[in-house]
């Protein structure tokens, strides 16, 4: 419910987050109208593009804003950086999760930076699409995006002439998915972002790479991988999904890996360790495997975590990755983060980088209402109803005189 006092929280915070990026900007009017951007995108306008944004903005086309994400001189990534500090001030949990994964957006045309028809998660098929790789944080309840690369096809990363017309910088080469993924984690890590826990699905977990990246530093992770993956059991390479079916049937637990929309969501969940070098002390490596209910369906994961880790803990990680989705539900419903109007590299990043600055808004607000509106603790005595029951439940509580014990100094 929207209160006067939630009203003022938000024009305060919209004012505080103004301090936050201004270093970012050289000139007061090109941050005014990045702040008046974000506030469009915190709008019930129904379509988040040029025109629309610009008319809530006041002005009557939309070339304020096409300059703002194309021609303006402003730092995108000391905004990204400003809302990493601002996470990790408001969320930041020594617990938390951060979550890889990618999202695509649909276009038109061969114009946009790195468009080309590939598989698009969001669609569910191939399509003419860009693909953006995110870092998300979880935190408890609370989820946000953290950071973005866009994804540049080989032939994109080949081809000099659509390099040029689509201001490609010329530092910018072809990576992998996974190596633009390691690329976000080292910033997070870099930052201070604290994460007992990185987990993504099997297009990063199936990489050895990122997986030696994090295991060197010492990073626990419950990464999905696909039931072909090879991994060391004995002095032989196994698939994950040969090594599942030694399970027995007492092997199996079954377990919520957190709730979602229609409840606890509970699976059956087994857990093979690996005898493997590792290397650091104190961890141990496995196979975990999730078993649907309703049709048998099995799910990989590789395991690298503390000696210790209980079943139950590594099912939440697992569980966890769903927030990073439920991310992209709420940037695109809410702050327009796939309703952008811009083809060049630039306006994709700036674009981005406003509307996840935007979803941190939210995720932060919405946080501060929910523990405003927790049931407070109350002090000293109970109520007189609330007495009587106790007493009722443990007569021991009243003495044979029928004195009140909490009445008594």
């Amino acid at each position: 419910m929207t209160t006067q006092a939630l009203v003022v929280d938000w024009a305060g915070e919209i004012y505080t987050l103004k301090g936050r990026i201004d270093h970012c900007f050289k000139r007061v009017e090109v941050r005014e109208r990045a702040i008046s951007y974000i506030k469009g995108l915190l709008s019930t306008v129904e379509r988040k593009n040029g025109w629309q944004l610009a008319e809530q903005m006041g002005e009557s086309t939309p070339d304020g804003t096409q300059r703002l994400l194309n021609g303006s001189v402003w730092d995108v990534e000391g905004v990204r950086q400003a809302l990493v500090q601002w996470v990790v001030e408001e969320l930041g949990n020594e617990a938390g999760v951060l979550v890889i994964d990618e999202t695509g957006f649909l276009k038109k045309g061969r114009h946009s930076a790195g468009v080309k028809r590939q598989y698009s998660g969001t669609a569910g098929r191939i399509e003419n699409c860009q693909i953006g790789v995110f870092l998300a944080y979880a935190s408890g309840d609370d989820y946000t995006l953290l950071d973005r690369e866009l994804y540049l096809p080989e032939e994109w990363a080949k081809d000099t002439q659509r390099r040029q017309q689509a201001g490609i910088p010329d530092t910018v080469t072809f990576a992998t998915k996974p190596v633009l993924a390691r690329q976000m984690l080292e910033r997070a890590f870099a930052a201070g972002v604290p994460a007992r826990w990185v987990t993504g699905d099997s297009v990063y977990g199936s990489d050895g790479k990122l997986r030696r990246f994090l295991e060197e530093r010492g990073q626990a992770y419950v990464l999905s991988v696909t039931k072909a993956q090879a991994v060391w059991y004995g002095f032989e390479q196994q698939a994950v999904e040969t090594l599942a079916a030694t399970v027995s049937a007492s092997g199996w637990q079954r377990l919520s890996c957190g709730a979602g929309t229609k409840g606890e969501r509970f699976y059956d969940w087994s857990l093979v360790l690996l005898s493997r070098w590792l290397p650091v002390e104190g961890y141990f490596a496995a196979v975990l495997t999730r078993r649907s209910l309703s049709d048998g369906e099995l799910t990989y994961f590789l395991v690298f975590a503390p000696l210790g880790t209980s079943l139950d803990s590594l099912v939440r990680v697992a569980g966890s990755r769903w927030k990073v989705e439920e991310c992209f539900q709420l940037a695109k419903s809410q702050v327009g983060l796939d309703q952008y109007e811009v083809r060049h590299w630039t306006g994709w990043y700036r674009h981005i980088t406003l509307s996840m600055l935007a979803l941190a808004f939210l995720t932060i607000l919405r946080r501060r209402t929910s523990l405003d509106q927790r049931p407070k603790k109350r002090r000293g005595r109970p109520p007189r109803a609330s007495r009587q029951a106790q007493r009722s439940r443990n007569p021991s509580l009243a003495g044979a005189s029928g004195v009140d014990p909490t009445n008594a100094a």
